[in-house]
């Protein structure tokens, strides 16, 4: 499962835009849209020509019914070509990172070189949907034969038929549990006794983070300005509230499990619009077109868990990649755990120092260790920047490998929950 079984396989650049809050109504840009903001910049400072590229494998889970197979679009809204090969991905919160997974795979077994792979979502262009039985209603009415039939149909109609459905809301309920996420992260807060207070402690953090990142400069590699069809600039992560305070946000009332759950509005991720790219390129590429790689991607791993505790999942899946390489804690210098909820991932850091779970579920003989909270999510995470879901697994990746550059770290993991209960986790390593 490692790239030292076959071709190295480097990150040598991405872009992504701003990741833009939803606010009740449709967004300015499409998962295309977002896709090509970002894309032209990027595919504008590489040293080879577009159409290079193998291949392009975009993540996108709530596709819009104008962009079937956003992949292909954005690929020839690009310029990459008519010949170009272009798929979609989807494996809920871990599309994006699926992408890489997939491109990753396709070059360290040899028959690619270099491959765009990418995620973008617009979840405020989640569709509201009919109720079934106003759709049956619907058939019934286009199919009557006659006058007096199409009265009988029309008669039957209710009030409930012209109250959609939202469609986000139904995404994000588990359909074999019946659990919407929330609910999955209560269950996770009361099976590993995190409290309401270390999980806003823990949000507020998460603003404080990324405030910190966006002022000091340290994102501006990595996000690309986004123009709407008016003009309009968009140039940071709208989300961020890092003067809210552990006052606003013990206020808050828990949304899932009334009136004693620990999960609210202000310590989960928000939703949001965004996307992201990553160029994945051969040791063949990055010689014959004068690359230099941020990093490189050495090892993945995909976990699946019971769909009531998916938030685990990126201990049952980081942790195969550790063993494989005979790592400790101390031997991952960085961190990007994606934040979906904050009682979920400190749940995650719980489970990883409890010894009996490391035991029975792990394979440990003592807890993993406690992960230093300075090497995690240091420039903050979904909870501030928003979770588009399509998307998130490719900017961990992505963020993780520029933040590695930055401060000279010799080895990084990326992980993330996924709806359903699965997990997914990468390892990137400084480039020798």
């Amino acid at each position: 499962m490692t790239s030292r079984h076959g071709q190295r396989v480097f990150l040598v650049d991405g872009a992504r835009t701003p990741f833009l809050k939803a606010r009740n109504r449709p967004g300015p840009f499409t998962p295309v849209d977002l896709a090509v903001q970002c894309g032209r910049p990027l595919l504008a400072r590489q040293p080879f020509d577009r159409t290079a590229f193998d291949l392009v494998i975009l993540g996108c889970v709530n596709v819009v019914a104008d962009e079937m197979n956003p992949a292909r679009v954005a690929a020839l809204r690009l310029g990459l070509g008519e010949a170009m090969v272009a798929f979609t991905v989807q494996i809920n919160c871990g599309s994006g990172m699926q992408s890489i997974d997939t491109a990753y795979r396709y070059i360290r077994d040899g028959s690619h070189q270099l491959i765009l792979a990418g995620g973008a979502e617009a979840l405020s262009h989640a569709p509201l949907v009919l109720r079934q039985s106003a759709v049956e209603w619907f058939g019934r009415m286009t199919t009557a034969k006659g006058p007096l039939e199409l009265a009988r149909s029309f008669a039957g109609i209710k009030p409930e038929f012209f109250k959609p459905v939202i469609g986000l809301e139904r995404g994000l309920t588990d359909p074999i549990t019946e659990l919407n996420m929330g609910q999955t992260a209560e269950i996770l807060a009361h099976r590993f006794g995190i409290d309401r207070e270390s999980a806003d402690a823990y949000a507020l953090q998460s603003h404080q983070r990324l405030a910190a990142a966006q002022g000091a400069g340290r994102l501006d590699d990595e996000v690309m300005p986004a123009f709407d069809r008016d003009g309009t600039l968009y140039d940071h992560d709208d989300g961020v509230r890092p003067d809210s305070g552990m006052a606003a946000l013990a206020k808050l009332n828990p949304v899932f499990e009334k009136p004693h759950g620990k999960v609210t509005a202000g310590n989960s991720s928000q939703i949001t619009d965004g996307a992201s790219w990553c160029i994945l390129a051969s040791e063949r590429a990055v010689e014959a077109h004068g690359l230099t790689p941020l990093a490189e991607i050495t090892d993945s791993e995909w976990a699946a868990v019971d769909p009531s505790i998916m938030g685990l999942g990126p201990v049952l899946s980081t942790t195969p990649i550790v063993q494989r390489h005979g790592l400790g804690i101390e031997d991952i210098d960085l961190w990007e755990l994606n934040e979906a909820f904050a009682a979920q991932v400190l749940a995650c850091l719980t489970a990883w120092n409890d010894t009996d779970f490391c035991r029975e579920v792990l394979g440990y003989d003592t807890a993993f260790g406690r992960i230093d909270r300075d090497r995690l999510n240091i420039d903050g995470g979904a909870i501030s920047l928003g979770h588009p879901v399509g998307t998130s697994g490719n900017r961990i990746v992505l963020h993780l490998a520029h933040a590695m550059k930055a401060r000279g770290a010799k080895r990084g993991i990326a992980t993330e929950c996924i709806g359903g209960g699965l997990g997914g986790a990468m390892m990137l390593e400084a480039v020798q």
